[in-house]
């Protein structure tokens, strides 16, 4: 078995578990609760406390703080649960915060992620696989960011907002409504201004799978009826899985409104 390295300066506390092959840099503390999976690497000064498992070959940086308390005022110290999928990384000061009772009691990010520098992710939230959020953005509490969703930097997620996969969120956005899946959002507040056409070519979305994306997004944007009603339209008429995902999303249940083509919320 591969011993984990621990710089002589690091505080273990009894009760946390190290998986094979770890690398604990300078001056990190994991408190005693936490699981470190196989071949996670700690820069130096890092935080990992509170009942938080992280995956298999995560990477965190400098003075990041994983799994400390909400920032909720309604939490009274329940045991409340992080968990990080595999590969993700984290760079330095980020913060992430454990689950709220009132919430369900998980915070979770998923594989292959990338949290840049700064990057704040607020109790309740669940974050999907090969999500990028760029420096000094933040997530609410109770929010959702399905899989390959990218938020630009300086951006702020508002509580109980709900994210689609492959949405892409410019820089300097304040998102407060529901982004479909594929949107791409830009501006102050947050419009959403067509479909994030880049990230789809570079996930290799096949051209007929595209053009049939073009023409939801444009019977949304200029149908008759409400957007859900539009919505349930294309769900009758559409044979594309990437469109049927636009059409569960908008008919699921959501603690917000969306934003809608053209005339931000809807």
């Amino acid at each position: 078995m591969r011993a984990p390295q621990i710089h002589p300066s690091a505080i273990i506390e009894p009760g946390a578990q190290i998986g094979a092959g770890c690398s604990i840099g300078p001056f990190c503390h994991v408190g005693p609760d936490a699981k470190l999976g196989e071949d996670v690497t700690l820069r130096s000064h890092v935080v990992v406390t509170g009942d938080t498992e992280i995956g298999d070959g995560c990477a965190i940086f400098s003075f990041a703080v994983v799994g400390e308390i909400p920032q909720d005022l309604k939490f009274r110290g329940e045991k409340t649960r992080l968990e990080i999928g595999a590969r993700t990384r984290i760079r330095e000061h980020v913060t992430i915060n454990t689950g709220t009772e009132g919430g369900g009691g998980l915070t979770r990010i998923g594989a292959d992620c990338l949290l840049m520098a700064g990057c704040h992710v607020a109790h309740d939230a669940l974050i999907g696989d090969r999500v990028i959020i760029v420096n000094n953005a933040a997530i609410a509490g109770h929010c959702i960011l399905e899989d390959d969703v990218l938020v630009g930097g300086l951006s702020g997620v508002h509580q109980f907002v709900r994210i689609g996969r492959g949405a892409i969120i410019g820089a300097v956005t304040m998102v407060t409504n529901d982004v479909i899946p594929y949107g791409l959002v830009q501006a102050p507040r947050g419009e959403l201004d067509g479909l994030n056409l880049v990230g789809l070519k570079r996930r290799g979305v096949s051209r007929a799978d595209i053009t049939a994306l073009r023409a939801a997004f444009q019977m949304l944007a200029q149908g008759e009826g409400a957007f859900q009603d539009r919505a349930r339209r294309l769900g009758e008429e559409t044979d594309s899985d990437y469109v049927r995902a636009i059409v569960d999303f908008v008919t699921g249940a959501s603690e917000r409104s969306f934003l809608t083509p053209g005339q931000g919320q809807g």
